[in-house]
Order: structure tokens, then sequence, then C-alpha cells
């Protein structure tokens, strides 16, 4: 693993999703054996939108991950800091309010929403801290947080197959379909490099979150981890 690539900073790390916005949905769908489709289904249930409340998907990209919600009748606000994955969305989804933002400074008033997400993009933001305390400022007292990610594999045999894969097989895949394989080796070392679950179960709480939970998927290589913005106390 090299340090450097993953000490990319956010202009680069925008520019890097930038370059792959056009085929990115279609090259997560090879490169996860067709898993990504079950993971977002899982995602869906775990934020369970109902008609008439109103969700943020941060790292939105495209708006793939969005329209679950937006089908449920939820007001759904994708937001991402690659504007070339927020100009595909657009194209292929006019209707949808794509949003440019950062997701340690979100352009959104204290309690605006009934539930906040993202999957698979907490890992490409420096801080994790002030991304995890930001979705809670914009979540209201009683609200709710999904986040699915990469994280590590429960069972030992699982987890070194799992390392060859993304270190020795993805690379190479990613040269065979995608506009920019070094996006994708930067997706390799992020992931490995990535706190397992209940180390990030513990930055929730740190964060403010309450009720913290999760479940794995695929045998730990993603986990949703769930949890609820408290209510006011009125103190």
């Amino acid at each position: 693993m090299t340090r450097a690539s993953l000490d990319k900073q956010p202009r680069e790390v925008a520019a890097m999703f930038d370059q792959v916005a056009a085929k990115y949905d279609v090259t997560n769908d090879v490169l996860s054996l067709g898993q990504t489709r079950r993971w977002r289904r899982a995602v869906a249930r775990a934020v369970a939108a109902r008609p008439g409340e109103r969700v943020l998907d941060l790292a939105a990209g495209t708006g793939t991950s969005s329209a679950p919600f937006a089908d449920a009748g939820a007001y759904t606000v994708p937001c991402d800091f690659s504007l070339g994955m927020l100009r595909e969305g657009k194209r292929r989804q006019p209707w949808m309010p794509f949003t440019a933002g950062d997701g340690t400074r979100l352009p959104f008033r204290d309690g605006t929403f009934d539930a906040v997400t993202i999957s698979f993009g907490l890992r490409n933001i420096q801080d994790t801290h002030a991304a995890l305390t930001e979705l809670l400022r914009v979540t209201r007292p009683g609200g709710r947080v999904v986040i699915c990610e990469f994280s590590h594999p429960v069972a030992a045999p699982l987890r070194t197959l799992y390392t060859e894969y993304l270190m020795r097989a993805l690379p190479p895949a990613a040269r065979a379909v995608s506009s920019n394989p070094d996006a994708y080796v930067y997706l390799a070392e992020s992931i490995r490099a990535w706190p397992h679950q209940p180390a990030l179960a513990r930055r929730l709480q740190r964060a403010g979150w309450t009720d913290v939970a999760w479940r794995n998927l695929t045998g730990g290589i993603v986990a949703l981890h769930r949890a609820v913005r408290p209510e006011d106390t009125g103190a």
C-alpha cells in the first residue's frame, strides 16, 4: 500500500471521481461481481424512507443510490463533492435536486433531514469525525443515519481471499473496464486502511449518535451501520 495515494487532497479525490463518472455505476457492478445491487437494496431497507420524509444521500454520485428513497415517496437530496458525478446524475435524472457539498461543511440547516445516509463514501472524507458530526447536525432529533461501507470480512479464509482480490485482481480488472484504473488502486488501498466494524461504531458514538448497531453483508466485505440522533432534552 502506498501512503501517497491515501494522502490525496479533497480536490484530487473529486477530480478522480469526475474522470470515472460516466462509467462509474457499470464499473462498480462488474468489479463487485454484481453485489452492489444487493447492497443498495439493503441500504434502502435500513433507511426505510417514507412518503413526506426528507432524506439526504451523501456521496450520492450519479444518484443511483438515491433512487429507492425517492421511489418510496421521500424528498431526496443527492449530494456529492464531485461535480462530474453530479453532472452525470443530472443528465440521467434531471428531476432530482442534485447538490454540490463537502461532507464536513454541508450546505443545509440544522435538523433538515429525517434520515441521512452515505454509501461507500465516508472513507473518502479525510476527517471522518467532522463528517459524522456534520451528518448529526443536519439530522432532526430522533432521525437516523445509515452508513454502508466496505469493511473487514469476519472469517479468516474470506479475509485472505478478499485481500488478495483487492491488491492483485482488482487493479487489472479495473484497467480492463475503467477509464481511470488508478482510481480503483486508490479504492483498494483505502478499503484496506479503513477501520473495522466495532471501530466505526465507536466513531459514531463519539460523534454523538446513539443506538449504534451494525450488520455484516457478504460476510463482512461490507457493513451496514445504523444509529439515531438523540432527542432534544430541552435543557
